[in-house]
């Protein structure tokens, strides 16, 4: 099954609002096994919709339209679909229904736009929306199939996963696919690859698929086999090769994060941990107690930017600002054991850095980030040096921080 998904929308063209339903239907779609062959996003014009409907049923099996089914006027995508498929609209009653319900719920009157969002084409196959009012539909031709949708996520998603996935399954049967991702932390993909090099060779040998999904801080593996289930012992055995070539950088799979990684291993050892926090501004707190029931192991945080909070909160010795300053390991290991000792916890994470974009030296410049961690036995401290843009800089530190933790705990 090839797919081409289609969104329609000036305004994500300009960039005002991110087209967060090509990614997700993407990632759905090929955990099915279909092939995403493009995912175009075009104006709201009758050509341009126009013309990417009738490329895409020639080039693929199924086309996904995503936009222009609201109550506006110049949503007008229902139009040019009906018009293509040579067909009139209709108004669905259960649709209509469905909506005036909506209307009711709300004690608002409901205009004649709203009613002609249950206006189909008569040959499509209306595809409920529980989430909202305008349906999806869905059309054939040629034995190709297009299925129109709202542009509202969380309405997308209902409609995708209680009418299209079911009725793809239903048509294209039970697609042999299988794929598993590791997430690695703290290594470059570009030293990964050359690393892995023979590991990769052996691996598409293998008729399997790799994709690097690299982020700030993180690259993501994700290896795919086509023959399904059937390979799963073969890629877990090429990802036990990973884990054994970098086990400090290795934090689990799927969507596993590094806090929820951080928060089983400390529920696991019974463990507590707190924050001393400079450069990262609190970012780290707000990582660990992103997890639910966070407040089994983190007891709380400093957040001292400034030096005179450093030593009056934290006890750092004034004389290392003078002389080695507040990016240094004196500094960040006095930070970790501070906030140890005056939060009794039996892990403190402390950051001290330089995330600009001004204040980088030619010794330490722009991205300079020293991070320690205070373990029951230990205090451990290591410099780091990223990019030169802010706020990748900060992301970077706190998957880093995290990282080190975690490697303390192991």
């Amino acid at each position: 099954m090839v797919v081409e998904i289609i969104s329609i929308g000036d305004e994500l063209l300009i960039g005002q609002t991110v087209n967060t339903n090509a990614s997700w239907m993407g990632e759905k779609l090929s955990m099915m096994g279909a092939f995403v062959n493009r995912v175009v996003t075009i104006r709201d014009t009758e050509k341009a919709i126009w013309d990417a409907i009738d490329e895409g049923i020639k080039q693929t099996d199924v086309v996904i339209v995503t936009g222009g089914l609201g109550p506006t006027k110049d949503d007008i995508t229902k139009k040019v679909i009906t018009t293509y498929f040579e067909d009139e609209l209709i108004i669905h009653q259960e649709t209509l229904e469905r909506v005036k319900g909506f209307f009711a719920r709300l004690n608002r009157p409901m205009l004649e736009v709203n009613i002609q969002q249950a206006a189909v084409p008569s040959k499509s196959t209306v595809l409920a929306n529980l989430q909202g009012t305008a349906p999806g539909m869905w059309l054939e031709k040629n034995e190709k199939i297009l299925i129109s949708l709202p542009g509202v996520p969380f309405e997308m998603k209902g409609i995708m996963e209680q009418e299209v996935f079911p009725r793809l399954q239903e048509r294209f049967g039970e697609l042999q696919f299988y794929s598993k991702t590791a997430n690695i932390q703290g290594v470059g993909e570009s030293y990964l690859a050359d690393k892995m090099n023979d590991w990769e060779n052996r691996l598409r040998n293998a008729n399997l698929e790799l994709a690097y999904l690299p982020s700030p801080g993180m690259i993501r593996l994700r290896i795919t086999s086509r023959k399904g289930q059937q390979d799963e012992k073969l890629i877990d055995d090429y990802f036990k090769e990973l884990e054994i070539a970098y086990p400090e950088n290795f934090f689990g799979y799927g969507d596993l994060s590094m806090p929820e990684v951080i928060g089983q291993l400390l529920l696991k050892n019974k463990a507590t941990v707190a924050t001393a926090e400079s450069c990262t501004g609190g970012a780290i707190g707000h990582a660990i107690v992103s997890i639910p029931g966070s407040s089994a192991y983190f007891m709380g945080g400093f957040i001292t930017y400034t030096n005179e909070l450093k030593h009056q909160l934290l006890g750092v010795q004034q004389h290392h600002f003078e002389t080695v300053g507040a990016v240094s390991e004196e500094v960040v290991r006095e930070m970790a054991e501070g906030c140890k000792e005056r939060l009794n916890v039996d892990y403190a994470i402390a950051v001290s850095g330089i995330a600009g974009p001004d204040g980088g030296t030619p010794g330490k410049p722009v991205g300079t980030v020293w991070i320690a961690i205070a373990t029951p036995t230990e205090t451990i401290a290591k410099q780091f040096q990223f990019s030169d843009n802010r706020e990748r800089i900060i992301n970077r530190t706190v998957l880093s921080a995290l990282n080190l933790l975690k490697i303390s705990i192991n």
